[in-house]
C-alpha cells in the first residue's frame, strides 16, 4: 500500500522539507489551516499514535518541540496548535503517524467549536473506573 508520507521521506515524492535528521522528516502541510502550518513525522511508517515505536516516538516530539520553537521564533505567532488525528473520526486521512504544527493568529478565523459534555449522576466515576481497569490491562 502506498504512503505518500513514505515517499516523502524517500525522496519519491516532493515537499517543502523544513528539516531532518536520522529518525524524522518535518515539511509544510500542503493544504495549511495558517501559512506555516507543518508536519512532523518519523522516517519509519507507523499507522497512528497507538503504533509508534518509542524510540521513534520520543525523536518525533523532541523535533516537534524544536520545529514549535522555530516557527514561533520566525513567524512571532499568538499561539501554536500541535494536533495529532488519529483515527478517521479524529480527522485522520494520512495513515502515517505525524503531529501538525499550526501557528495560530488573532483573527485568523480558525476556530475549534467543542461541545463539551456534562458528566453528571456518577458518571465522571464511571468512566474513570474504566480507564483505570485499562491502565490496569497494561501492567
Amino acid at each position: 500500500m502506498s504512503c505518500i508520507f513514505c515517499d516523502i521521506v524517500n525522496k519519491v515524492e516532493k515537499a517543502e522539507i523544513l528539516f531532518e535528521d536520522e529518525s524524522t522528516i518535518s515539511f509544510l502541510d500542503i493544504r495549511p489551516l495558517n501559512f506555516g502550518h507543518s508536519l512532523v513525522i518519523p522516517k519509519n511508517h507507523y499507522e497512528n499514535f497507538f503504533d509508534v515505536g518509542e524510540k521513534d516516538l520520543n525523536a518525533v516530539i523532541s523535533s516537534t518541540q524544536f520545529l514549535a520553537n522555530a516557527i514561533k521564533k520566525s513567524l512571532a505567532p499568538d499561539g501554536i496548535n500541535i494536533i495529532s488525528n488519529n483515527g478517521s473520526s479524529a480527522g485522520q486521512t494520512i495513515y502515517h503517524f505525524h503531529f501538525h504544527i499550526i501557528p495560530r493568529f488573532k483573527n485568523d478565523h480558525f476556530t475549534f467549536r467543542p461541545q463539551y459534555k456534562d458528566y453528571s449522576n456518577g458518571l465522571m466515576q464511571q468512566f474513570a473506573d474504566k480507564i483505570r481497569g485499562g491502565i490496569k490491562s497494561f501492567g
